[in-house]
């Protein structure tokens, strides 16, 4: 039934949206960065993923205890090398902002560029797993179910780091105030480094993910990054809850367009749908003012 495939398709979709955002919300949210780079970091993954499946014979799923730490490790480095200087000159948050903005959109380009000299600018894909499940009548591709069972175990332990750790609690408490977090001795420097490599991680699994089901080439990180951006928006910013309700409404109403209109009006429909909720309801569906 077309409304079936429609819903799984939406469903694996927003997965991949909500946990994309997760670590652009916990990059912004605490170590006050907007990173534009970090669709770029997705794309990477993806083809670091499609390497070692096609070079190594190395499946995704063992691809993402490779790929995952490696993006950890190097985010951290971006961190402590490019954006801790722009964080010690800093006179405010909104300085930081731009300064980061400027900094990252230039290390967009520095990752597109080296893809692009690695694997051309061809799109890829390759092939994992091709059982089909049929579900309540509708065949759903394996690694499709495989993706979204995995977006759903890394969404869950996110959470239940920030949320039953002390390490988390303390993340949280640096993402509400800086300034007092200091006064009950957190180290924010150490937090903010942790969470943006963590954000880099996150993205980097979710580009292992989505290389098992889509077609991606090295200039798709904007996209992401785009998307990422507005799912944040409309579930309220830092709110983890809400990037997971704004991703699964993305995702649900992009294959309903995509199946029942136009594939070619999904974009259309993403922002429509991002304009609506800044009317009704500026601060997101789950922000405050």
């Amino acid at each position: 039934m077309p409304i079936i495939d429609a819903l799984l398709n939406g469903l694996t979709l927003g997965g991949m949206y909500a946990l994309v955002a997760m670590g652009l919300t916990l990059q912004y949210g605490v170590a006050r960065i907007m990173n534009l780079s970090y669709g770029q970091f997705m794309i990477a993954a993806a083809f670091a993923t499609f390497w070692l499946f096609t070079s190594f014979s190395i499946s995704p799923l063992l691809g993402l205890l490779i790929v995952t730490p490696l993006a950890f490790g190097i985010s951290w480095l971006i961190y402590r090398v490019l954006l801790t200087p722009l964080v010690k000159r800093a006179k405010d948050d909104n300085a930081l902002e731009v300064d980061s903005i400027l900094a990252t959109f230039g290390l967009l380009f520095v990752i597109e560029g080296v893809v692009l000299v690695m694997f051309g600018g061809n799109y890829f894909n390759y092939a994992y797993i091709d059982r089909v499940f049929m579900i309540f009548g509708t065949p759903m591709a394996a690694d499709r179910l495989i993706a979204l069972g995995f977006a759903v175990l890394i969404g869950a332990g996110l959470y239940a780091f920030l949320y039953h750790t002390r390490s988390g609690t303390a993340v949280r408490a640096v993402a509400v105030s800086p300034v007092s977090s200091r006064l009950v001795g957190i180290n924010v420097e150490t937090a903010a480094a942790l969470t943006f490599a963590l954000g880099g991680g996150l993205v980097a699994a979710s580009g292992v993910l989505v290389s098992m089901f889509l077609t991606f080439n090295a200039s798709m990180g904007v996209i992401f990054t785009l998307k990422a951006l507005i799912v944040i928006i409309m579930g309220g910013v830092g709110n983890l809850p809400g990037c997971l309700l704004a991703g699964l409404i993305l995702g649900m109403t992009e294959s309903m367009v995509a199946t029942f209109v136009s594939p070619g009006l999904t974009l259309a429909a993403t922002f429509a749908l991002f304009l609506l909720i800044l009317i009704f309801r500026p601060n997101g569906l789950f922000g405050r003012a």
